[in-house]
């Protein structure tokens, strides 16, 4: 059988690869509780311009509904002048552990591309040649769709989603007052969620790579991959519009096809 690539000596114990995970982990503990106390520094100003931004009818996705809606009648009316949602707090630390909260989160997101880094360095000598290829390819292409579906849960799921239920009334006799606690929750989870929603093609590819997932296999159920997706972005967005449906469903199933293109082609 043969050996890996640059493997690690043979003469090296577990206990002595658990030292050396335990200095990966204290490095990147570090340099994260670094970058948290950096934002934690910064926070109220991106709180106010970043966190809060979609709240304001200035925000730039309703400006650009606004445009496109005025420049083709065909589409449903989309006005965001004068538009605000107001936040309120109802708990005495919420504000204190919320920026606790954001600054430590935020650290974790920004440090990814450095854990990787970390994780990487600590694995790859133990792999063939073709692994570390593959593997490389997997690790960072997962850290930069984690990203793109962050940024798509930014910019277009959460100030849509926002915009609906801000927005949604049971009954006239009732206002709505969004809670910190209740906006933090929904911006958080729904950036997290688009997050993981953006690893579907490193999924399809791992699938694909152990025999799991095929091609062909992916093309029989595109089909029912398209109704599985509408109904996700129904969901998200459950607005009833087929604009905003559509802005939410096209970038999934982008996913989703780019996952069938990295599937291995079958022999």
């Amino acid at each position: 059988m043969p050996e890996a690539d640059n493997a690690i000596g043979k003469e090296a114990t577990f206990w002595d690869h658990l030292e050396e995970l335990r200095g990966v982990a204290v490095r990147g503990v570090a340099i994260t509780a670094v970058i948290a106390v950096g934002l934690f520094a910064v926070m109220p100003k991106l709180f106010a311009e970043v966190v809060m931004a979609p709240c304001e009818g200035d925000f730039y996705l309703y400006r650009i509904f606004t445009y496109l809606t005025a420049e083709f009648p065909i589409l449903s009316p989309f006005s965001s002048e004068g538009w605000h949602v107001s936040v309120v707090n109802i708990n005495l630390a919420s504000q204190f552990f919320i920026h606790m909260q954001l600054s430590l989160l935020g650290a974790v997101v920004v440090s990814v591309p450095v854990w990787l880094c970390l994780l990487w360095n600590f694995i790859s000598p133990g792999l063939y040649t073709s692994e570390r290829r593959h593997g490389s390819k997997a690790l960072w292409l997962g850290g930069v769709l984690f990203y793109i579906g962050m940024a798509v849960g930014y910019f277009v799921v959460f100030p849509l989603t926002l915009r609906f239920l801000a927005d949604y009334q049971l009954s006239p006799d009732v206002s709505n007052q969004i809670s910190l606690d209740s906006y933090i929750d929904n911006f958080l989870g729904m950036l997290f969620a688009m997050g993981l929603v953006g690893e579907i093609p490193v999924v399809c590819a791992l699938l694909g790579r152990i025999g799991v997932l095929s091609r062909r296999t992916f093309s029989k159920y595109r089909r029912h991959a398209i109704v599985v997706l509408l109904v996700v972005a129904a969901i998200i967005t459950p607005t009833g519009d087929p604009f905003t449906l559509s802005v939410v469903f096209v970038p999934l199933f982008m996913l989703w096809e780019l996952g069938g293109r990295l599937i291995p082609r079958d022999k």
